[in-house]
């Protein structure tokens, strides 16, 4: 028996509750960083890499900085590993034309953008996992709707994070129990796998009627109240303008291969 999809919630709003310097930081100011890292990131040349590293910077020194474990943010990411996989697997058929030379051997542009795919994947995703497990799904549609995210996006966005698991868990029960009462070992038919998918699309139906009713008996009116008020301080203002000043540098300059010459000597 799998482990419920709701129980990866529920940690990550554990993670979202701890007390941290990171978690104090106001959401906007959280949100608009880990925004800036993901545009400078996807802003390289397909075929950079070493430029890259330094970026691994900023998710490093969130984890370490509130807390979480690196072993929770690390197999989120080799999860949704496969996706990059997908994307970047056809790239070094593609594209054979050599663009650089490695201790004597030519390797041709498609291995680099694979690696740079995975690169930016590795860092991107990172990012957003650690932003999400470090303010709330709450906290952050809040906040983005602070920033100007319209009411409806940020409820929809909220509504669809806590609630996608509670369908998974759904279909999984289903599954088992069309695994309990199959005979001979026989895997169900497309026809079987279709009747279970419109049984459980009525079972979403009526579930989202029955909480969107308890939400309008308790006063719910599209708003997102917060226990935490939204107030930006010193330390919002000190963590955006280093972590963006980090950026523009690392954009600008190839901080790697600087820091390479200078341990090199300039040899490189």
């Amino acid at each position: 028996m799998g482990v419920p999809q709701s129980a990866a919630v529920h940690r990550m709003e554990f993670f979202s509750g701890l007390d941290s310097p990171v978690h104090r930081l106001d959401a906007r100011t959280k949100a608009l960083v880990t925004f800036a890292f993901i545009a400078t990131v996807m802003s390289f040349p397909r075929y950079e890499l070493s430029a890259l590293t330094p970026f691994f910077l900023f998710p490093f020194a969130l984890i370490a900085l509130s807390g979480i474990p690196f072993s929770f943010i690390l197999k989120k990411v080799l999860l949704a590993a496969p996706f990059a996989l997908c994307i970047g697997l056809f790239n070094p058929l593609l594209d054979r034309h050599p663009v650089m030379l490695a201790g004597g051997w030519a390797v041709a542009g498609g291995w680099l953008s694979f690696g740079s795919i995975f690169f930016r994947f590795a860092l991107t995703v990172s990012a957003a996992l650690t932003l999400l497990a470090c303010t709330g799904m709450h906290r952050l549609c809040a906040g983005l709707e602070r920033l100007g995210l319209p009411r409806v996006f940020a409820g929809q966005l909220l509504f669809l994070y806590r609630y996608i698991f509670v369908i998974a868990d759904e279909g999984q029960r289903m599954r088992r129990g069309l695994e309990l009462r199959s005979t001979g070992g026989r895997s169900p038919s497309l026809r079987v796998y279709g009747s279970l998918v419109g049984h459980l699309l009525l079972r979403a139906m009526d579930r989202a009627q029955r909480i969107y009713g308890a939400m309008l008996a308790r006063g719910f009116n599209g708003d997102m109240p917060t226990l935490q008020p939204a107030r930006l301080r010193g330390a919002d203002i000190v963590f955006a303008c280093g972590w963006l000043a980090f950026f523009a540098l690392a954009r600008g300059v190839n901080l790697a291969e600087q820091l390479g010459r200078l341990f090199t000597g300039g040899r490189l």
